[in-house]
């Protein structure tokens, strides 16, 4: 698979003003042919040193019969998003354009090969881990990295339980606003735990909602409310990221780097 590291190593040639130089950064070319596109591996010889340098020797990467073009521009910075869509052409190579009318290609899709990265959340109120990753990640900050998401958000509503963490979700009785009766069941984690432990001598029933201990996937990252237990590390035998609950998107996307090199450390 090939997948340039940047647009501006991809050059676009339909006809030679200058002969047969290309631009010193150039490492690719997409070249228009009379009846659609080829795509070369170019390497540029040094010339005088200016930014338009000779041709030191090309090689045909897709031809023509094999190279798709994307109908719609796209984030060319979101490398992960560009094979899973090469992926769907049918073709061995795919052109995409950006926004700013800059090129870029994938070469023999290899989906398999993107790092996928498991998600742990938990809503109502909102799951403000899964939500910032997609936001994140539709931006392209994490091209870089080549890396999918599998998104795990888990609906407390559907548990079982009387009193639920706080007022925020929406709920009737609530553990920050009501006391809950004797043997009731509390949806919680290990700070409601300690709440009702600290507070309310009775026994109770707990169901656990955190994230952190969801995770039955690695590598993953998860939102836990407990700062002590944020960090990249193992957990329950698991590799992956914690991070708190109220974690800025600058907090969640320093996590997801971490956790990528650490995990490919590991590999």
């Amino acid at each position: 698979m090939i997948v340039p590291a940047h647009c501006k190593e991809v050059g676009y040639a339909s006809s030679k003003p200058l002969g047969d130089r290309v631009y010193f950064l150039s490492r690719y070319l997409i070249h228009e042919t009379g009846g659609g596109f080829e795509v070369l591996a170019v390497q540029a010889g040094e010339g005088d040193g200016g930014m338009m340098r000779p041709v030191r020797k090309t090689r045909v990467l897709a031809r023509e019969g094999e190279v798709a073009v994307h109908p719609e521009p796209v984030n060319l910075f979101n490398r992960a998003d560009l094979v899973l869509r090469a992926a769907q052409s049918g073709k061995r190579c795919t052109i995409f354009r950006g926004p700013d009318e800059h090129m870029t290609f994938v070469l023999d899709p290899a989906p398999e090969a993107l790092c996928r990265i498991h998600v742990y959340d938990a809503a109502p109120p909102y799951p403000s881990l899964s939500r910032t990753i997609a936001a994140l990640e539709a931006t392209g900050l994490f091209g870089e990295l080549m890396i999918v998401f599998d998104h795990h958000v888990a609906d407390i509503a559907a548990l079982d339980a009387d009193v639920f963490p706080c007022r925020a979700s929406g709920y009737a009785r609530t553990l920050d606003m009501d006391r809950p009766s004797p043997g009731e069941r509390i949806a919680g984690c290990l700070t409601a735990r300690q709440l009702a432990g600290e507070n309310y001598k009775d026994r109770y029933s707990f169901v656990n909602i955190c994230p952190l201990d969801a995770a039955d996937s690695e590598p993953f990252i998860a939102r836990c409310c407990r700062s002590e237990r944020c960090g990249v590390g193992t957990h329950n035998g698991l590799f992956g990221a914690a991070v708190h609950w109220g974690a800025s998107p600058k907090e969640i996307a320093d996590a997801v780097v971490a956790l990528v090199a650490q995990w490919g450390d590991r590999a």
